[in-house]
């Protein structure tokens, strides 16, 4: 079987995550890029990362890349790729999105036309024909250029990874999934210790922590556009992994998450996108304001992403709003809180310092992912036998 080049792009700030997954499927890793991921795999592989990663935006089968500097480069290289080795004589195929950054070819609309043209030429004389009736499966190209570095590939995803098929419409500035699982991934929870999202909104947090809790794979419940690719990929490729997924599903598990939000409508959402992504027994949701955060339990995790006055919230009242949850975290006085936003004032309104942070762009905003650590729980006495 052939061994392709995958390429995985994520959000800029958590490569190192998105690597991690993809070792843990068992891929050779070839390169880590700002915001992206390359690595091997053959037609399974193309299978199981769109089925089961996490926190990739989607998953691209790398052709070709070369240097250009000119649309005539451009062209010639393009060309010279092997193109019908996967793209079949009725195939549909468009370049779906282009785009350039610090390089001398920057008309998004040029080079997808170019690109086009120049995959034309090729397979017109590799399959001695003149038109081609693009009646088949659908093939869309994808083309980035960073620095005169031109990475053309397939997408074999279709619509973005982080559309999980469990929340059709979005509520009130949502996090993407994406991001949202490498946020739980990015702490030590795990699913025997109790988690609450104070600013639970839709929900998205809690409901990928309770997809990780019993095991689902993110991608179980959807469909990709390499699935339509029978020249590259069996369909029992697709039909063998979706099953591998379906037999490591457990939904039979205590998880304590909890959802609160002082919106009745969001958390109603919050609870169908929950049903829907089939962990809705897994999720508390309450109408609650954050200066009510309580608990009895010991050693739990608040991860959340509270608001931070980009595009739905006036600056005004923010910091009322974090020093509430400073207040609250200091009574849980043995848990973790571990918040992303790009309101600059969060240590000083919380009155400590962050254990540690991390830069990640949500969409096109700067946010920074704080960590406020507890002490960690005794370890349990083993049984004896």
């Amino acid at each position: 079987m052939n061994t392709y080049e995958l390429v995985a792009p994520c959000h800029f700030g958590l490569e190192a995550v998105l690597k991690k997954e993809i070792y843990n499927l068992g891929y050779e890793i070839r390169t880590v890029e700002d915001g992206k991921v390359i690595f091997e795999g053959d037609a399974e592989a193309i299978c199981r990362a769109n089925i089961n990663l996490r926190t990739a935006e989607r998953v691209l089968l790398l052709v070709g890349r070369f240097n250009a500097t000119t649309f005539t480069e451009l062209f010639d290289q393009t060309k010279a790729l092997p193109w019908e080795q996967f793209i079949p004589r009725n195939g549909k195929f468009w370049v779906t999105k282009a785009n350039s950054v610090n390089s001398r070819l920057f008309s998004s609309s040029d080079i997808q036309s170019i690109v086009k043209k120049a995959i034309v030429e090729r397979m017109k004389d590799k399959y001695h024909v003149e038109w081609f009736e693009e009646d088949g499966s659908a093939y869309p190209i994808r083309v980035s250029i960073v620095k005169d570095r031109v990475t053309v590939a397939l997408d074999t995803t279709g619509s973005s990874l982080h559309k999980r098929g469990y929340r059709p419409a979005a509520g009130q500035a949502p996090i993407s999934e994406c991001l949202a699982a490498a946020m739980i991934m990015l702490t030590p929870w795990q699913k025997d210790r109790i988690l609450v999202d104070p600013f639970c909104g839709s929900g998205t947090i809690l409901i990928e922590a309770a997809m990780m809790a019993a095991n689902i794979a993110p991608g179980m419940r959807r469909r990709f556009t390499a699935q339509e690719w029978g020249n590259l990929i069996p369909e029992k490729e697709w039909k063998d992994v979706f099953e591998e997924a379906q037999e490591q599903v457990n939904l039979n598990i205590a998880a304590d998450i909890q959802g609160y939000d002082i919106d009745e409508q969001v958390l109603r959402l919050a609870r169908q996108s929950a049903d829907r992504a089939g962990v809705d027994k897994l999720i508390h949701f309450q109408q609650r304001d954050v200066s009510a955060l309580s608990h009895q339990k010991k050693y739990g995790f608040i991860i959340t992403n509270p608001p931070y006055g980009e595009r739905m919230e006036q600056k005004e009242g923010l910091s009322e709003i974090y020093r509430a949850l400073g207040e609250r975290l200091k009574k849980l006085d043995t848990w973790s809180a571990y918040v992303i936003t790009s309101y600059a004032d969060i240590e000083k309104d919380f009155g400590r310092k962050a254990d540690k942070n991390r830069k990640i762009y949500n969409g096109m905003i700067k946010t920074y992912y704080y960590s406020f650590m507890g002490p960690k729980p005794p370890k349990r006495k083993e049984s004896a036998n």
